[in-house]
């Protein structure tokens, strides 16, 4: 391993000579993992943020990323202020002395330059005994430099549990232990407490069993206040309302009792949330038509064979500001699909409450209608049936007249 010195960088001239080790590295490796969101932009430049050394051999750093015409340098912002233009990554980085076959996709490359000139350096959270290390600081919280590990002072983590990471995620990393709990890992960070650590510790409280309580989780102080992960109960035997909805189209079976029961727990969901959290103003309709029409001026122009359509889904959109009808703003889950539900058993459990990472954290967690998050629903029932060859359309609507009518009995509006 290289010596400790080298990974604490207590300067600015230290953190610039431990970029000058990796951003060619990163900036290669950066815009093929899945979780970037930069991929049709360049990397230009690179700022290390913040960076603490875990444990010997493994550095966890926040990195600002800048793309053309949005330069990094001179960037940088004071503790607890706003980070500039770009985006921020969480990395956790391995460091070895020599390369190891096993390393495998995890590996990022040898060093050329710099204070890990001849070091290998690799993601850290393909690596078991990384990840082990990782959840010991959970199960036993406290500080490291910045980093701040908390958790559940009423929940129990087992020690020893087996680390796997999944492939399957596009925005984060999670690593499941032992199929007991889950862990996911943001990559791009915003400044804020997270939805998905925010909303199920609130709806906890609320006592609302359709989302997985938050266990343990860890925060960062620098350069700006940040939610880093959660860790969560998994359901190691639950399926996806995605898998499910595909499956029951592939058999000819019928899908409605699932669908019925899946508003049910929509329902459930949103009154806790509407406990949880402040109610929001009455006025949303004018928000909304204002947003559906900047979002569809922008589609607009990136796809000209959708212009024919304009005005009359403009007249559409103005029609929401003289609509009173529906109920209030409050805080929704954002992004709501049979991809962001899971069934264990005879239940329906809602997780994933980040709500689209690539818009910004204040207005993922404002209150909008609770009629966005049964929307995304009908929508997902409508694309799930046209994956089969003809598609479904009487399949769809009878999902989705079910799912009304179970979210209208558990609501008490339709």
């Amino acid at each position: 391993m290289p010596k400790t010195a080298l990974l604490r960088p207590s300067s600015d001239r230290g953190a610039a000579d431990l970029m000058t080790s990796l951003a060619g590295l990163l900036r290669d490796w950066l815009p093929r993992q899945r979780w970037f969101a930069g991929k049709d932009r360049p990397v230009t430049d690179l700022a290390l943020l913040s960076m603490t050394e875990l444990y010997p051999g493994c550095l966890h750093l926040l990195v600002h990323t800048g793309h053309a015409g949005h330069s990094s340098h001179g960037g940088v912002p004071a503790p607890g202020g706003t980070p500039p233009a770009g985006d921020c990554y969480q990395l956790l980085l391995g460091v070895r002395d020599h390369p190891a076959p096993r390393l495998g996709r995890a590996l990022i490359g040898q060093v050329q330059e710099g204070p890990l000139a001849g070091h290998t350096v690799y993601d850290a959270l393909y690596d078991p005994r990384s990840a082990h290390l990782l959840l010991e600081r959970l199960r036993n919280p406290g500080a490291a430099g910045p980093l701040r590990f908390e958790a559940d002072p009423s929940a129990h983590v087992p020690a020893g549990l087996a680390p796997r990471l999944l492939d399957a995620e596009q925005s984060n990393s999670s690593l499941v232990y032992g199929d007991a709990f889950i862990l996911k890992v943001f990559r791009r960070i915003q400044p804020g407490v997270n939805p998905d650590l925010e909303v199920p510790g609130a709806l906890a409280g609320q006592g609302c069993g359709r989302v997985p309580a938050p266990v343990a989780w860890f925060r960062t102080t620098r350069p700006f206040a940040a939610t880093l992960g959660v860790l969560q109960p998994f359901l190691p035997d639950a399926s996806d309302g995605w898998t499910l909805a595909l499956g029951a189209l592939a058999a000819g079976d019928d899908f409605t009792a699932q669908a019925r029961e899946l508003g049910r727990a929509t329902a459930e969901v949103h009154l806790a949330l509407a406990s949880a959290f402040p109610a929001g103003e009455h006025d949303e309709n004018a928000r909304t038509a204002a947003a559906m029409t900047e979002r569809l001026d922008a589609a607009a122009r990136s796809v000209p064979a959708l212009r024919p359509y304009v005005p009359g889904l403009r007249t559409a959109f103005r029609a929401l500001l003289t609509c009173d009808a529906g109920p209030p703003a409050q805080r929704v889950h954002g992004d709501l699909h049979l991809g962001q539900v899971l069934r264990a058993g005879r239940e329906w459990f809602v997780i994933d409450f980040e709500g689209e990472p690539s818009r910004p954290l204040a207005e993922r967690c404002g209150a909008q209608s609770p009629v966005r998050d049964i929307a995304g629903m009908l929508r997902s029932f409508d694309y799930a049936a046209r994956q089969r060859r003809p598609w479904r359309p009487e399949w769809a609507r009878l999902c989705r007249e079910a799912y009304c009518a179970g979210y209208a009995a558990r609501a008490g509006w339709d």
